[in-house]
């Protein structure tokens, strides 16, 4: 069941951890199916950011939820009703489990990410709060167990917890590193309009189109510019500003733009990162009410 740090030594007890949740990126989403269950089969090429929420992990009396940032307001601090927590809650029953006791501890969410954006900033919070506490409380699960509790907080979970650059099949729990892909300058924009994952998949045409095919890893852009995101027509049907969004920043110079996941953030692929954040500085200032954030993801290995 305890795997690396399982044993506990005082003298290494940490006060306090701090883990970003990465920006998830689909580069690349086709639709190839859908299970007798309702689950949407998916072939996805996905990368994180180096911006994202923020979460601080401390010690305490009891448990404890706070959050701030420019998107917090829209989430409730209520037990049971955020990622966060369930994944708090379900980490510590599997250790209670195992024997292993957990103490309090207070979480702390910076939210910096627009909520139900199409970046898996849920996602990418409760996988970073399993990252997060397995450090303060010096356990780690099994793998396989650990990989089954991410699932069953959500389908894009697993591949936040890994946080590589990877081809994710099935309804995104396999997962295959892609060790060659690059790191990408890129703009991502949200015009902070939130969009229904279920009514987007509800508005596909299909649900059976083309997966993937041969991924050409020798070139990347040119592998990603004959890719699709099968969301997006439909996204856009329902935000029509997703179009705008991803015009705009085409009109910056992105080498490529498409959008993430269901909408509606979209992202811009640029040719360095002084270019992306240039556009940046300039789509702030053309749509200070809209998100828009110049970042650089993180490479294979």
């Amino acid at each position: 069941m305890l795997s690396g740090t399982g044993a506990r030594q005082p003298e290494t007890v940490m006060s306090e951890i701090v883990e970003l949740a990465p920006a998830k990126i689909n580069l690349a989403l086709h639709v190839t199916g859908q299970r007798p269950d309702g689950y949407h089969l998916l072939e996805s090429i996905v990368t994180f950011a180096d911006t994202g929420d923020r979460l601080t992990f401390s010690r305490s009396d009891e448990d404890r939820f706070t959050l701030s940032g420019r998107f917090s307001e829209t989430l409730t601090e209520e037990a049971g009703s955020n990622l966060v927590i369930r994944a708090r809650d379900r980490l510590r029953d599997l250790f209670h489990k195992a024997g292993v006791a957990t103490t309090p501890v207070s979480i702390h969410l910076e939210k910096n990410l627009p909520i139900a954006s199409g970046i898996g900033g849920g996602s990418a919070d409760a996988a970073a709060t399993l990252r997060g506490l397995q450090r303060l409380w010096q356990a780690s699960p099994d793998a396989d167990d650990l990989a089954h509790l991410a699932l069953t907080l959500g389908a894009d979970v697993p591949m936040c917890l890994e946080g590589v650059p990877a081809l994710a099949r099935g309804v995104g729990e396999e997962l295959h590193p892609l060790s060659r892909f690059p790191s990408l300058p890129m703009v991502i924009g949200n015009p902070l309009r939130g969009v229904s994952t279920p009514e987007v998949f509800s508005k596909l045409g299909t649900k059976h189109n083309p997966p993937l095919g041969s991924l050409d890893d020798s070139d990347w852009m040119d592998t990603l510019s004959r890719l699709r995101n099968d969301l997006e027509g439909p996204a856009r049907g329902l935000v029509p500003e997703i179009g705008e969004i991803s015009g705009l920043i085409a009109a910056e110079g992105a080498l490529l733009t498409r959008m993430s996941g269901s909408g509606a953030t979209c992202f811009g692929i640029f040719a360095s990162g002084s270019a992306a954040a240039h556009a940046a500085a300039r789509l702030r200032a053309l749509k200070p009410c809209w998100y828009f954030e110049a970042t650089q993801t993180i490479a294979g290995s």
